[in-house]
């Protein structure tokens, strides 16, 4: 197995992977019988460790050197931080209704019902009381994935901007005065999971933020400003809490993943895994803000496809800090070549140092779309490895 990595190795990595990782057949078993009621958590448990031991020795018999549990042990990756606390009015139970909803055109943007009762952040909903932190699901995946590598093990936690875009604070008000005092808690509550984490020996996390898409999406945007937001300040607000949250944690890599979602669907005519998605727009009208507001050290942006634009705007990524490059698709099964990997790193390095880039998939090949092939998932993670060794050796 490699060795574990320091701190400066983790940060430049030329490889990464958001996260998600396809969840085997009988996983995918498990957790429509135990929703459906026909067995029990400990057997639903059972292959989840099975699932988690099986793609920790695959990344490792890869050499593949920031290691994943895939986040096979949550329903949606919005858990990291709804399955942590208390105080939502949420219905758990919903998760599979809300996916059964959402438009499955192929090629085409996939929308759902926010307003629909259901799991907190993966619906909009309002609060009953202040939030809580009851448990703290990326500390118990960490520690159960760390016993089985001699890697660095990553997770991944949720940004406040996503947190506070599923929050309904027009119906909140009892509980929280607005937006600002709502993300304090978020902020609070996010930096003692992350200060868990770092006791219990972490030293690479991931903040997935898919919603600073939504400050170049023009149907997002309208949905701010129908609520009577200011999507400025919210940009804004958003950056500075993102800020706050890794704020004092020195030894620590952080990453953070912008990207425009992940829903993906067979396409009937072909019987091949076909992009869909939530968000459309380029990074250039946030970039200078963004970019050069956020002071994580890894910035893991989508850029598989037209929907990303050009690599204009790495210029304003900051000094020291790296662009990682979401160049492999999680919305085909195309495994894509070397080659033409390693021709658009060399574009992108005309904006941005050839050492301030990395490289990985757009976003993960997990969550609640079209299982993807495993075959597929892991022969883009090849590709990736020697795309690496082709550009920087």
């Amino acid at each position: 197995m490699p060795g574990v990595l320091t701190r400066d190795q983790i940060h430049q990595l030329r490889v990464d992977q958001v996260g998600g990782l396809s969840a085997p057949s009988y996983l995918r078993e498990a957790r429509a019988g135990f929703e459906a009621g026909s067995i029990d958590f400990a057997a639903l448990r059972a292959a989840q460790d099975k699932a988690v031991a099986e793609v920790v020795a695959k990344q490792d018999e890869i050499d593949f050197p920031a290691i994943s549990d895939g986040e096979l042990r949550r329903r949606n990756f919005q858990e990291s931080f709804g399955a942590a606390v208390s105080g939502f009015d949420a219905d758990d139970g919903a998760s599979q209704r809300i996916h059964d909803a959402i438009t499955k055109s192929p090629l085409a943007r996939a929308e759902q019902d926010f307003a629909a009762r259901g799991p907190a952040i993966l619906t909009r909903r309002p609060v009953v009381s202040r939030l809580k932190l009851e448990r703290n699901p990326p500390l118990e995946e960490f520690l159960a994935a760390q016993k089985l590598t001699a890697s660095p093990v990553k997770v991944t936690l949720l940004s406040p901007d996503r947190i506070a875009q599923r929050f309904d604070h027009e119906n909140s008000k009892r509980v929280y005065s607005g937006l600002d005092e709502f993300v304090d808690d978020v902020v609070r509550i996010e930096r003692e999971m992350i200060a868990a984490l770092v006791k219990a020996g972490c030293r690479y996390i991931q903040i997935d933020a898919p919603g600073y898409t939504a400050y170049v999406d023009k149907v997002s945007l309208e949905r701010m400003r129908s609520r009577g937001e200011d999507p400025a300040k919210n940009l804004a607000r958003s950056i500075a809490a993102d800020n706050a949250v890794i704020a004092g944690f020195d030894d620590v890599v952080f990453g953070l993943h912008v990207c425009r979602g992940n829903p993906r669907v067979v396409d009937p005519k072909t019987g091949r895994i076909a992009a869909q998605w939530h968000r459309e727009g380029f990074y250039d009208g946030v970039a200078e803000q963004l970019f050069g507001g956020l002071n994580h050290q890894r910035l893991l942006l989508e850029y598989d496809s037209e929907r990303a634009g050009g690599f204009a705007p790495l210029r304003f990524v900051k000094n020291g800090s790296v662009a990682v490059l979401g160049l492999l698709t999680s919305k085909s099964d195309e495994v894509e070549k070397p080659d033409d990997l390693a021709r658009r790193v060399g574009e992108a390095a005309k904006h941005l140092p050839l050492d301030q880039l990395a490289l990985s998939p757009q976003c993960g090949f997990g969550g609640m779309g079209a299982p993807f092939p495993a075959d597929a998932q892991w022969g883009k993670f090849k590709a990736m490895l020697a795309t690496a060794k082709k550009v920087w050796g």
